[in-house]
């Protein structure tokens, strides 16, 4: 299977980066001081969502703005040492030009660098949780994506791990490719499905791109 291409617009966390040790670790912490509970968690929707949602799901509204400080303020201290480069990530996005791929993430932008900047990846355009009013599963960060790369949103491919993520992805009207690194592959809908980006190879033209899976 061979995809054309644009643009290419990678999630971050489970995409790009590992950082669920991390994310385990940060959001007990938090969830112990906010006395919420592990079946609180399991009655809302987590992975792909940004925080500010996530809190507001599971706290008074009035408590919301303070445990979203609190939870990005633990998930910044945890970066070192907490992040590493999921397998292809590195090689791929070297293989790129700058101005023809973002980074459309959940997570705040003070976050989102952190965890990108532990691993070396400095994208030239990132959409994060801190530029849009609706997050993912809404359509609105990969249409901003598109915008600002100045690419027809027909013309992108959208590369996450999350329900959410892909959701948001075929809603903007974009091609997506799933990447089993946190959920099974048959959870995943998307276009292609793969292991992760180690799978992919990018073929860069003067007029697009060309994706295919290794053989």
């Amino acid at each position: 299977m061979k995809i054309h291409a644009e643009a290419l617009l990678f999630d971050n966390d489970g995409t790009l980066v590992s950082s669920l040790a991390s994310v385990n670790r940060c959001w007990t912490r938090w969830a112990h001081e906010y006395g919420i509970t592990a079946e609180d968690f399991a009655a809302i929707e987590l992975h792909g969502r940004p925080a500010v949602e996530i809190a507001a799901d599971l706290l008074p509204a009035d408590l919301v703005p303070e445990a979203l400080a609190r939870i990005e303020q633990l998930e910044v201290e945890d970066v070192p040492g907490g992040v590493v480069p999921l397998p292809g990530t590195l090689e791929l996005l070297a293989s790129l030009p700058a101005e023809r791929w973002a980074v459309v993430t959940s997570a705040t932008r003070r976050l989102a660098a952190a965890r990108l900047d532990e691993v070396g990846i400095r994208p030239k355009t990132m959409i994060c949780a801190d530029d849009v009013d609706r997050g993912k599963p809404d359509p609105e960060p990969y249409l901003l994506a598109a915008r600002e790369l100045g690419v027809d949103p027909a013309r992108c491919v959208v590369f996450e791990d999350a329900p959410a993520g892909l959701q948001a992805g075929r809603a903007a009207g974009m091609t997506t490719v799933a990447l089993a690194t946190t959920h099974r592959a048959g959870e995943l809908d998307a276009d292609l499905v793969v292991a992760d980006l180690s799978a992919l190879s990018v073929l860069v033209a003067d007029k697009g791109m060309e994706i295919s899976v290794r053989g």
